[in-house]
């Protein structure tokens, strides 16, 4: 019984060890396309001193850019440039909010997406005013605001027992 876990086991190992390598080999300069190798011509002297993960995420990240028009390329490129804008506590901040988000029940981070949603397809005009309204809030009228926003959405959720087979 013993042996028969550590073979499978060791299998396991050198399948997804195998897996982990292949994959690490096609973030590789050379096996990159030539659009790839153009995006990410700014790393080409310090691709090697990379890790592997992180050559992975470019490479993806390459093949999305290759993959976007026009539009969607100009909105990366700002939301890049708002990014660099940011100071270190900025950043680390918004890092910090989106990890507690990815910490959240499923049907938390559902009803926050729903209400961002709704929150977008508003007039810029509105979506302003609504921004203003929060800033000059304090802290308790905010908490107050998110309390109703998520007892609204509660009260319009189905129940298990109202839910079709």
């Amino acid at each position: 019984m013993k042996a028969n876990y550590l073979k499978i086991l060791l299998a396991a190992v050198l399948l997804f060890g195998g897996l982990a390598q292949a994959q690490n080999d096609d973030a590789d300069w050379d096996n990159l396309d030539e659009s790839q190798r153009e995006v990410l011509a700014p790393y080409a002297d310090s691709w090697n001193t990379l890790t592997p993960e992180r050559r992975e995420r470019l490479a993806q990240g390459s093949r999305r850019w290759s993959q976007m028009d026009a539009e969607d390329r100009a909105a990366a490129k700002e939301r890049f440039q708002t990014w660099n804008r940011l100071n270190d506590d900025q950043r680390a901040a918004i890092r910090d909010r989106y990890r507690q988000f990815q910490d959240l029940p499923a049907q938390d981070k559902e009803r926050i997406r729903q209400n961002f949603s709704r929150f977008r397809d508003l007039p810029s005009d509105r979506r302003q005013q609504l921004r203003e309204r929060f800033r000059n809030m304090t802290p308790d009228q905010r908490q107050k605001v998110r309390d109703r926003l998520k007892q609204r959405q509660q009260q319009h959720r189905p129940r298990a027992g109202d839910r079709p087979n």
